[in-house]
C-alpha cells in the first residue's frame, strides 16, 4: 500500500494519493475479500456443512443433531450492496476534493443486481400507500437538524460541480439522482433488511418470514444501517427502524424499496433546490 501511494504521488496526482487512496486503500482490500467470499459460499465446504445426525442403540432415545447450512441465497442479497460499496472505494481512491467516479456506483450496483434477476423474482415487490408515506416520514427526519439549526449548508460539493461543464454537471448529477432512487434502495434494502434482520434469526434466512422479524433484529440491522450513513448516523438508524418496522408490518420487501426510494428521492430534491448539498 505505502508502495502504491508513492507511485500515485510520484506520478503527478499527489492529493489523490494522500486524500482519496491513502484513506480507502484498507477499505478496497477488505471489501473485495467480503465480495470474493460471499460469491464463493456455494463452494465453499465448511461454509456450507451438510445436515448430520446422530442416533442413539437401539432400545433408547433417538438422539438427532441437525446443523443448519448456510443459505445458497447470501450472494444474491449482499452482493448488490458489496459491489456498490467497493465502488465507492474505487471512485474515493481515485479522488481529491471532488469524487468524480460517483456515478461508478450506479454502474456496479446496477450490473450485481442484473447478474441475480432470477434469484429475486421468489420475493414480494408489491407496496402500499404506507410505503411513500414512510419515506416521506424519514425525509423530514433526515433535514430536520438543519431546519432547527438553520445552518449555512455547505459547499464544497456545490463548488465542485460549478467549475464542472454544464454536460458533465448534469451527467453526474443525473446519475447521482439515479443512483440514489433505484440500484442503492434495493441494494441496501436487500442486505440490510433482506439478509441481516433475518440472518440474526435463522442461517436459512431467505426462508424467513419478514412478518416474524424480531425486536433485536430489527434494532441490530438498523443500527449497522445507520452507522454507514457517516455523520448522519443518527437519522439512518432512525430510517432503518422506520423501513424494517414497515417491511415487518406489511411482509413485503417492496414497501421497504420504495420507502428507501421515497425517501432518496425527496432528499434528492431538496439538495437540488436549496444546494444543502452536505446531505451528498
Amino acid at each position: 500500500m505505502v508502495a502504491a501511494i508513492i507511485l500515485i504521488g510520484n506520478a503527478g496526482a499527489p492529493d489523490v494519493a494522500m486524500i482519496g487512496f491513502h484513506s480507502q486503500a484498507g477499505w478496497i482490500a477488505f471489501t473485495a475479500v467480503a465480495l470474493l467470499f460471499s460469491m464463493a459460499t456455494r463452494k465453499i465446504s465448511w461454509v456450507q456443512r451438510a445436515p448430520t445426525q446422530v442416533s442413539a442403540m437401539a432400545g433408547k432415545d433417538t438422539a438427532q443433531v441437525t446443523q443448519q447450512s448456510e443459505s445458497p441465497a447470501t450472494a444474491a442479497f449482499l452482493v448488490p450492496f458489496l459491489a456498490i460499496l467497493a465502488a465507492s472505494f474505487v471512485s474515493r481512491a481515485t479522488s481529491a476534493s471532488f469524487e468524480w467516479l460517483y456515478p461508478l456506483r450506479f454502474v456496479a450496483g446496477l450490473i450485481a443486481i442484473w447478474y441475480f434477476r432470477k434469484e429475486y423474482k421468489r420475493l414480494d415487490w408489491r407496496f402500499g400507500w404506507q410505503a411513500p408515506l414512510t419515506g416521506a416520514a424519514v425525509c423530514i427526519a433526515w433535514i430536520a437538524p438543519s431546519l432547527l439549526t438553520h445552518v449555512e449548508p455547505a459547499g464544497l460539493l456545490g463548488d465542485a460541480l460549478a467549475r464542472l461543464s454544464p454536460a458533465m454537471r448534469t451527467t453526474w448529477i443525473a446519475l447521482h439522482v439515479a443512483a440514489a432512487i433505484t440500484v442503492i434502495p434495493i441494494a441496501e434494502e436487500l442486505a440490510f433488511r433482506g439478509y441481516l434482520a433475518r440472518r440474526l434469526i435463522s442461517r436459512e434466512f431467505d426462508g424467513f418470514p419478514f412478518s416474524k422479524l424480531s425486536p433485536r433484529s430489527i434494532v441490530v440491522s438498523s443500527v449497522a444501517f445507520g452507522l454507514l450513513q457517516s455523520s448522519h448516523w443518527f437519522a439512518g438508524i432512525v430510517a432503518g427502524l422506520a423501513y424494517a418496522v414497515l417491511l415487518k408490518r406489511r411482509g413485503r420487501l417492496g414497501d421497504a424499496v420504495v420507502a428507501h426510494a421515497t425517501t432518496n428521492l425527496l432528499l434528492a430534491a431538496w439538495v437540488l433546490l436549496r444546494g444543502d448539498w452536505s446531505l451528498w
